[in-house]
C-alpha cells in the first residue's frame, strides 16, 4: 500500500561538485505503509533541531548522498498521533500520542549509530503530515498529561540526549568520587538546550550548576530555572584558534584575556573547587578552557560536534589529572522510556521561549534559525 503526504522534501546535491546549501521543497512525498512492527503516524506538532540545519546546509555531509537516495524528509524530534498499526507493534496503540524516539540505526546493544528523520536510510522525518515509524521510535506520551504537547515535541531529542549523556557522566564522577567525599558537584554546560536538560538533572540531584549563555533572554531562562547564569560577552574573545595563536598578537592577546577572565569568573563562583562536570557540546572553540577549569577527577562530557569534529589534547595531563572525557550519541530505547517517566513526575521538560511557526512557515523557520532569531527550543506546527 502506498501512502501519498504532503511535506517538505530535501534533495540530493551533485556528488561531483562541492556542496553547497540548498532549500526544501515541499511537494507530494510517497512511502509505503506499515510493516509488521511499524506505524503510520501523523506529526502534529515538530522541533527544529541543529541537524536539520546542518542537513539543509549539507554540512557535514549531504545526507541524501550519504543514504543513497535522491531525496529525503528531514525532522527528528517531535509528538505523533499514531493512525494504524503493524500487527506486531506492542509499544503503541492506536490513537495514542507519542513522542519521536530518533534512534534510527541502533547496534547490537541498542545504542543508536544513525538517526532516524537524519542519516537513517529510509527513514520519513517529521516534515510530512504523515510518515512511518518503527515501534521502537515510539514513545507513548503519559495519559492526561499536565504538559502541553509542544513541550513534549521539544523534549523528545534534546532531553532524552542530555537525559543518556547525564547518567553516563554522574555515574562515572560516583565512581571517582563517592557523595561522602563530594556531596554537591559543581556542573557547568556552555548554552543550548540538551545543555538545559543536563543541568536540569543536575540539579535535582543536589549539584551545583551554571550555564553560560550570551542573551539577556537566554540568561533570564537560565535563572528563572534555578541555574546560575554565566553572561558569554564578559569573555566574547574566547575562541581558540591554535593557528592563530601566537602568531596573530592582537588575536592572541585578546583570547589570553578572555580566558583568563573565564578562568577567575570559574575560580569565583567554585569557591576554587572548580568543575566536575562540564557538559561541552560546542567543542574546539572553547575545549582548551573548559579543560582548564576542569577539577581533578573531572569529567568532561559531550553529546555532539557543533563546532568542529576533531580535538586535541595533551593527553599526560589528562591522565595525570584523572579526567574522563565521555562521549554519547543520543539513547537507547529503555533510556527514553525512563526519561518520559521521569519527566511527567518531575516536571522535567524544556520551557516553551519561541512562538509555534505553521507548516506553511518552514522556510522562515529556518531562515531565522540561522539568523539566531528564535529561542533554544523553537517548534512547528505540523498537523494539530
Amino acid at each position: 500500500m502506498t501512502i501519498k503526504t504532503d511535506a517538505w522534501v530535501l534533495y540530493a546535491g551533485d556528488p561531483g561538485a562541492p556542496a553547497q546549501p540548498t532549500q526544501l521543497v515541499r511537494e507530494t512525498f510517497e512511502f509505503e505503509g506499515p510493516g509488521l512492527h511499524d506505524a503510520v503516524v501523523s506529526p502534529l506538532f515538530g522541533s527544529m533541531e541543529g541537524n536539520m540545519g546542518h542537513a539543509v546546509e549539507r554540512k557535514p555531509i549531504d545526507i541524501c548522498i550519504a543514504r543513497g537516495e535522491p531525496k529525503a524528509v528531514i525532522g527528528n524530534a517531535g509528538v505523533v498521533r499514531v493512525d494504524q498499526i503493524g500487527a506486531g507493534v506492542t509499544t503503541v496503540r492506536e490513537g495514542d500520542i507519542a513522542i519521536v524516539f530518533c534512534n534510527g540505526v541502533p547496534d547490537k546493544y541498542g545504542y543508536p549509530q544513525r538517526i532516524f528523520g537524519y542519516d537513517a536510510p529510509g527513514s520519513i522525518g517529521v516534515m510530512a503530515k504523515q510518515t512511518r515509524m518503527h515501534e521502537k521510535q515510539l514513545i507513548a506520551v503519559p495519559k492526561d498529561s499536565v504538559y502541553p504537547l509542544e513541550q513534549w515535541a521539544a523534549f523528545s531529542l534534546r532531553y532524552v540526549t542530555a537525559w543518556s549523556n547525564w547518567e553516563l557522566a554522574y555515574g562515572t564522577l560516583r565512581l571517582l568520587l563517592n557523595e561522602d567525599e563530594l556531596p554537591h558537584p559543581e556542573v557547568w554546560a556552555w548554552g543550548g538546550g540538551v545543555s538545559m536538560g543536563t543541568l536540569a538533572l543536575a540539579r535535582h540531584y543536589g549539584c551545583r550548576v551554571a550555564q553560560v549563555a550570551s542573551t539577556n533572554d537566554r540568561l533570564a531562562t537560565i535563572e528563572s530555572l534555578g541555574i546560575r547564569p554565566v553572561d558569554r560577552r564578559e569573555f566574547r574573545d574566547l575562541y581558540f584558534d591554535k593557528a592563530r595563536l601566537g602568531k596573530d598578537e592582537e588575536y592572541s592577546k585578546k583570547y589570553r584575556t578572555a580566558e583568563n577572565i573565564f578562568v577567575k569568573k570559574v575560580e569565583q563562583m567554585t569557591d576554587g573547587n572548580m568543575v566536575n562536570i562540564f557538559a561541552d557540546y560546542v567543542g574546539l572553540p572553547v575545549l582548551r578552557a573548559t579543560l582548564k577549569v576542569l577539577a581533578r577527577e573531572g569529567i568532561l562530557t559531550t553529546a555532539g560536534w557543533k563546532e568542529g569534529m576533531m580535538i586535541e589534547l595533551v593527553r599526560a595531563n589528562e591522565c595525570i589529572a584523572r579526567h574522563q572525557h565521555l562521549h554519547t550519541h543520543y539513547a537507547r530505547y529503555e533510556q527514553g522510556v525512563a526519561a518520559v517517566e521521569f519527566a511527567e513526575k518531575n516536571g522535567w521538560l524544556p520551557p516553551l521561549d519561541s512562538p509555534i511557526y505553521n507548516f506553511d512557515e518552514i522556510p522562515r523557520l529556518f531562515a531565522d534559525y540561522k539568523a539566531d532569531k528564535v529561542g533554544w527550543f523553537p517548534i512547528f506546527r505540523v498537523g494539530a
